[in-house]
């Protein structure tokens, strides 16, 4: 009787250290002090490790993927300047990869700012630094006597589909940039929505030169010519021209 009591005992005893250890391997368990509080000894038992970084926080410093890394270069060689960014996902169908930030266009004689632009697929930015120097710089200094100093824009990267439809636009992989008015340089401001159809003929001239070369160089390019939706701004969309409206 008294070593079967014994017996009964050390197995309690063998129990309790196993349910001590598996605590202590259970985040939040009770096998040991919380991180950050004083510890049986009275010492401060060691801070918790920072949590890993994610992909929508991760720093520039960040190595592109190999796929995009010719189209960076291409980028950085045409004068453009910007950041690349870290890839995210942020719903079906909608996410950033590839893209950077641009922050300045290259124009023959300066450079040329953009306003309201965010994050941009690397060859959508590519043909749309291109365009900026060679189709919309140039029209304006021949056709109006003043270099563009100032691309304005309605977005670029938005998680929504084409309007009335269940498709993914082109902005939910920011493959597309909206433009609605160019400053030049001594100040005159050309918008789309009042100057298409209500410019001088020099400033309705130069839209339609900066559209037909848009379409030369973007896959997707709509206007005002193509319906009321887009009477406000030109609609950039991928590389390679199929479909000019």
């Amino acid at each position: 009787m008294e070593r079967s009591s014994t017996l009964r005992a050390g197995f309690a005893l063998i129990g309790a250290l196993a349910l001590t250890g598996c605590g202590a391997l259970i985040p939040g368990g009770s096998g040991g002090a919380a991180p950050g509080t004083a510890s049986s000894s009275g010492t401060s038992a060691r801070a918790p490790a920072r949590p890993a970084t994610s992909i929508a926080s991760a720093p520039r410093s960040f190595a592109p993927r190999p796929e995009d890394q010719s189209c960076l270069t291409d980028l950085g060689a045409s004068g453009a300047r910007f950041d690349p960014l870290p890839d995210t996902y942020a719903a079906p169908g909608c996410n950033k990869l590839g893209t950077v930030q641009l922050m300045a266009l290259a124009g023959d004689r300066a450079p040329l700012s953009v306003s309201n632009l965010g994050p941009v697929r690397c060859g959508t930015a590519k043909a749309f630094n291109d365009w900026a120097r060679f189709g919309v710089d140039r029209a304006a200094r021949e056709l109006l006597g003043s270099p563009v100093a100032r691309i304005e824009t309605m977005g670029s990267y938005a998680c929504r589909n084409v309007a009335g439809t269940e498709v993914r636009s082109a902005h939910a992989r920011a493959e597309a940039i909206d433009v609605s008015a160019f400053v030049l340089a001594d100040g005159r401001r050309i918008v789309l929505k009042r100057d298409w159809q209500g410019g001088d003929a020099a400033t309705r001239e130069f839209l339609r030169v900066v559209h037909k070369s848009a379409c030369k160089r973007f896959a997707t390019v709509l206007g005002p010519q193509y319906n009321a939706a887009h009477e406000d701004h030109f609609h950039l969309e991928g590389t390679g021209g199929k479909f000019c409206r």
